[in-house]
């Protein structure tokens, strides 16, 4: 039987936030934590759309925190699912900051996360497949795969030498 297909803009979600001094550490940046949250609430939220279930966090990817958010800021953060495997999604999150007053505007962060779809019972259930319309999609859809092994990889869970989309990235023989 065949997954039903949804496209990554059924899953878009945006939510802004604005920086506040509980947000902030003692330098009026915000807190890493703090961005982190926000960035699991929006691609949860992403995830539930794409697959009309209860998700939960599976992995993150590296945040690299490329600027500082001020206190003040305007912060928007935008999910969408970028591909489905079995129970299993990748969310694409970008963060801006925005100080509207000075007219200026960031692009602050982006990560992957990893949700798994699950029922009432915590089990895993199946959630419909992606099919990316624009040019940017097909490009996070296909990189998707590649993702994904090097998390099987380091997660311990996939040998190096199964990971047969990485190939082209390492030296990986059939050791």
């Amino acid at each position: 039987m065949d997954r039903k297909k949804k496209f990554p803009r059924e899953s878009a979600v945006s939510m802004t936030e604005l920086v506040l001094p509980n947000d902030t550490n003692t330098l009026n940046n915000l807190m890493g934590g703090r961005l982190m949250h926000w960035m699991d609430v929006v691609s949860a939220i992403a995830g539930q759309k794409h697959s009309n279930s209860t998700v939960v966090t599976a992995s993150v990817d590296n945040i690299s925190f490329r600027l500082g958010i001020q206190l003040g800021n305007v912060v928007t953060l935008r999910a969408k699912v970028t591909r489905a495997f079995n129970s299993s999604m990748e969310v694409r999150i970008d963060v801006d900051a925005e100080d509207i007053p000075a007219n200026k505007k960031v692009s602050s962060n982006s990560a992957y996360f990893t949700f798994v779809a699950v029922d009432k019972n915590g089990q895993p259930v199946e959630v419909p497949e992606v099919e990316p319309e624009t040019e940017e999609e097909k490009v996070l859809y296909e990189g998707a795969l590649r993702r994904r092994q090097l998390r099987l990889i380091l997660s311990g869970r996939m040998k190096p030498h199964e990971a047969k989309e990485l190939k082209s990235i390492f030296d990986i023989g059939g050791q």
